[in-house]
């Protein structure tokens, strides 16, 4: 019995087999980078977003080099996951155009879609549940903190409201809701980790994706690090963390991921973060020396 419900063996029970994500890099930007919100993104994300290991290419010889390469053999069926930064933010014709470029691939099962949580309306609800028929689709809302102070200080310029307002639009047109959230923050500290745990209680998500935070070259929380104005977490601290996370959150919650993959050719600091595997099994064997499994202590608050 997994301790955990881990992304791969869900994926695995819904779509009988393996399923890997494709990552794309769809062109779009964020409000915190183009002036609407703020400029520069932000703090931790670098110059190409999340999606530091796709190509700023044509979506369609993105798909073309994926299928290309070894990667694309270990599996029949694939997600299509638009990564780097809002990929909700246009219009409606720009939106759709990318989408249909991409689902035109053989053997696209879901659709999976990053983005701000005030990049999210009706307009893109409807067109996203437009693809539903054919395609599991969800999305990933970059939430990382409800501390709205930290909100700011990381120039991510989201309320908690938008947050909310963004997930009970999706859930009214049926669409699944990963939520993001960092640990290791500039200036936040359990208590911090704790009220945002909380503050998801009361929301309707399904998934939740866990970030370390990592230091990459080019951002402005790499010049906070050189200054020494900002400290990575530890690792054990990070697992501890995580161990409170998993077993506050709801049972039937799916772990997409539960710490960051930062490019090793990009990070600064910590570098743990570079070593999933260690992650994984340190967490898996905490949980099971210490009799803990996920939701475990969901009441317990």
């Amino acid at each position: 019995m997994s301790l955990y419900n881990k992304f791969n063996e869900y994926l695995k029970d819904k779509f009988g087999e393996r399923t890997l994500k494709i990552c794309i890099d769809g062109g779009f930007t964020c409000p915190n980078r183009d002036g609407t919100k703020a400029f520069g993104g932000c703090i931790f994300c670098g110059e190409r977003g999340s999606g530091e290991r796709t190509q700023r290419i044509s979506i369609s010889d993105q798909l073309s080099l994926y299928f290309d390469s070894y990667r694309s053999k270990r599996a029949n069926k694939y997600i299509l996951y638009f990564q780097n930064f809002s990929n909700t933010y246009g219009d409606f014709d720009t939106l759709k155009a990318k989408y249909d470029e991409a689902l035109k691939c053989d053997n696209i099962v879901a659709l999976d879609i990053d983005t701000r949580p005030d990049c999210i309306t009706q307009e893109v609800c409807e067109l996203l549940k437009s693809y539903t028929k054919k395609y599991y689709v969800y999305v990933e809302l970059g939430l990382q903190t409800s501390n709205e102070l930290t909100h700011k200080s990381i120039n991510q310029y989201i309320s908690n409201e938008d947050f909310i307002n963004a997930v009970k639009l999706l859930r009214k047109y049926g669409i699944d809701v990963v939520v993001h959230i960092m640990v290791g923050l500039p200036n936040e500290t359990h208590e911090d980790i704790a009220n945002t745990i909380k503050f998801l209680k009361e929301v309707d998500y399904q998934g939740i994706k866990i970030h370390s935070t990592y230091v990459i070259k080019n951002t402005k929380l790499e010049e906070m690090y050189n200054s020494k104005k900002y400290t990575p977490i530890t690792l054990d601290d990070y697992l501890d963390e995580l161990v409170y996370i998993l077993t506050h959150i709801r049972d039937d919650v799916i772990v997409h991921r539960i710490t960051g993959d930062p490019p090793k050719d990009l990070l600064v600091a910590p570098q743990w973060t570079t070593h999933k595997k260690l992650v994984i099994n340190r967490i898996e064997k905490i949980l099971k020396d210490k009799n803990l499994y996920q939701g475990c202590l969901y009441n317990s608050d």
